[in-house]
């Protein structure tokens, strides 16, 4: 820290006891009385008449009526300020340094102390001291400047304000190699995202990181900060990088940690003034990119606290367009923005929904938009499925952590979970885990709901996308309604049956001891439109297929008519029963319960659900027999079965 010392005379100021009273001692008696404020100076008329204009005229005045005392009024600095220029009249020491220099020169400008009274008056050498001390040390100018807040608007006036932002500026665009001054930095060094600048020295120099500057500007106060800011931006081109870690530090400095601090511990009116500042000094919007010098993170951050303080709607207007192109960047935590007081849900998720739907209009996407599975192999859609927008795919698994999060609030309504999972499009979400996991979440939290509420609910996921580990669980979930878990069933079934036998093969065998194949295709049409299934897959055999299936078949009749005559219809018959019962093996007992009541041999399932709802009733499982079913008996019986 740089200082100066005025006068050669010894300090003989003395202060009397407690009282507010200052003298000089001196042989002489002091002739005149300078009230300042709350405080009398006892001192001489010479030594004041010959350094200060202002002291000229009211002493003077003062004389010609009789008095010996005079009264300064609305002095810059008070009591303090004009002691040094007092001590500076008789000659005495007088020590300047940051701290005390601004309220010296506005207080000596104020008492009229310059070169027309006498040379190397105290403004000069204090402007003198400012140039050659001051205005050269990067936290001397930063100490002054803070100091000129007290003086408005002398140092205003005086353009010690604007002299000091000038000095800070230049400072903090000037190239890291030429910084020599001592800086404060107390973030981790050497790690691999610094924002170090490389200096072209030995390797025993350190290198100057070129954020350097960053962490001593957060020491002003905001209007002051505010000054500097757009003085370093008119300078030079500021990085990005390093604008986002300034605006990043001084918020830290300024505003709440997080956004469940009390509001009583922060004044909202200066943080709002904060909020207000560091959106403003962010660049404007070209080209879509503003945004990359803050975080989604930290944009989030500001947007919890706008919402807490209560910030008008353009604020908050302008950090949701900031938010919006880095929100598949942001991480579940950042989105649990606070419900506004005036709602019962703990989050603010219409705020959340507004993001997301923000930034699907700003790429172009609908929340309709998919991938149709008509005519297109599942393998196909995966491949079509890696193929899209990676910010939307993380972007999905963001909402449906996000939704998986929010479900476990009590007061949270159908409209707003549905509202917010439906803003995806389906080509997004090619897993249905994430989304499954918040369902179960919202239901096991949600005990109360209605039966419609739950199916509205658990039809916003696809089973067929439903991973092998969350089909086991749904199979086995009481909480999901009927109809979701029938579908669960189907789907694996089909899936167990696509690796093993491609289609379900009714065997049944003439009275005169023939053998009929038959592949039931319309069996998982019936099926599938029995469940209400959306879009079902309509698998259809190749005619290689059918011709291998065909001749396994044929020549498995073949050989039970030459080793066993008439006892291929119950081997055929044994055949199918077994192949039917190793397909159920993988089932959960639950699961087989109620798929068993869901297969008929050698009938079209659409015959077999009497009705999809979520209703229980009796049921029955046929079983398979060793001798062959008459085609007039079986189609006189009638029974319907269905499912509970």
């Amino acid at each position: 820290m740089k200082f100066m010392k005025l006068g050669s005379k010894p300090d003989t100021f003395q202060a009397d006891g407690g009282s507010d009273s200052r003298y000089v001692l001196s042989d002489l008696p002091s002739d005149i009385v300078v009230h300042v404020e709350e405080a009398r100076f006892y001192l001489h008329k010479f030594p004041l008449l010959s350094k200060s204009s202002l002291l000229q005229r009211l002493i003077i005045e003062a004389s010609q009526n009789g008095a010996d005392e005079v009264y300064l009024h609305g002095i810059p600095g008070g009591a303090k300020a004009f002691e040094i220029c007092a001590k500076f009249c008789y000659g005495m020491v007088v020590t300047l340094n940051p701290y005390n220099v601004v309220a010296a020169r506005c207080a000596a400008e104020h008492l009229g102390m310059t070169e027309d009274v006498d040379k190397s008056n105290l403004v000069f050498k204090i402007e003198v001291f400012l140039n050659s001390g001051i205005f050269r040390s990067w936290k001397d100018s930063i100490i002054a400047l803070q100091s000129t807040v007290a003086l408005l608007p002398w140092s205003e006036e005086l353009k010690l304000v604007a002299r000091c932002v000038d000095s800070i500026a230049a400072k903090a665009t000037a190239s890291p190699g030429t910084v020599v001054w001592s800086y404060t930095y107390n973030r981790k060094a050497a790690s691999s995202d610094e924002i170090v600048e490389a200096l072209r020295c030995s390797s025993s120099s350190k290198a100057v990181p070129r954020d350097w500057w960053v962490e001593d500007l957060c020491e002003l106060d905001v209007e002051l900060y505010k000054r500097v800011m757009v003085a370093v931006k008119s300078r030079a081109r500021v990085p990005p990088d390093v604008l986002g870690e300034a605006l990043r530090a001084y918020a830290a400095r300024w505003l709440p940690e997080s956004c469940r601090d009390t509001p009583a511990t922060h004044d909202d009116a200066c943080s709002m003034e904060v909020l207000e500042t560091i959106v403003w000094l962010m660049p404007s919007d070209d080209g879509g990119s503003s945004s990359c010098c803050c975080s989604c993170q930290f944009l989030l951050n500001l947007l919890k606290l706008a919402v807490l303080v209560g910030a008008g709607e353009l604020l908050r207007e302008e950090l949701m367009d900031r938010v919006v192109p880095l929100l598949h960047e942001a991480s579940v935590n950042d989105l649990l923005i606070p419900a506004r007081p005036q709602t019962d849900t703990a989050y603010d998720v219409q705020l959340v929904e507004a993001l997301v739907g923000r930034y699907m209009r700003r790429t172009g996407r609908n929340a309709g938009d998919g991938i149709s599975l008509d005519g297109i192999d599942r393998e196909d859609v995966f491949e079509t499925y890696m193929e899209a927008d990676e910010s939307l795919l993380s972007l999905c698994k963001l909402v449906d952590g996000y939704l998986a999060e929010v479900a476990t609030d009590p007061n949270m309504p159908v409209s707003s979970f549905i509202g917010l999972a439906t803003t995806m499009p389906e080509s997004a979400r090619p897993a249905h885990d994430g989304l499954y996991t918040a369902i179960d979440v919202f239901l096991k939290l949600h005990p109360d709901l209605s039966k419609s509420d739950k199916r509205k609910i658990s039809s916003l996921m696809d089973v067929k996308k439903l991973s092998k580990e969350a089909c086991i669980h749904a199979a086995q979930n009481d909480r999901l309604p009927l109809r979701i878990v029938v579908q669960v069933l189907f789907f694996e079934q089909q899936r167990a049956g696509s690796t093993s036998t491609p289609l379900l093969l009714a065997t049944s065998a003439a009275g005169d001891g023939s053998t009929r194949l038959e592949l039931e295709d319309d069996c998982w049409k019936n099926r599938a439109l029995a469940l209400a299934l959306p879009e079902p897959p309509t698998p259809t055999p190749t005619a290689a297929l059918r011709n291998q299936l065909g001749s396994m078949s044929l020549k498995l009749v073949d050989e039970d008519r030459r080793r066993v005559d008439g006892g291929g219809d119950r081997r055929l018959a044994r055949s199918a029963s077994i192949a039917n019962q190793s397909s159920r093996l993988s089932l959960s007992s639950r699961s087989r319960r109620i798929f068993d009541r869901l297969w008929v041999a050698g009938k079209p399932l659409g015959e077999v659900v009497s009705k999809s709802s979520d209703t229980s009733g009796s049921s029955q499982s046929p079983r398979s027999s060793g001798k062959p079913l008459d085609s007039n008996k079986s189609s006189s019986r009638s029974r319907r079965y269905s499912v509970s």
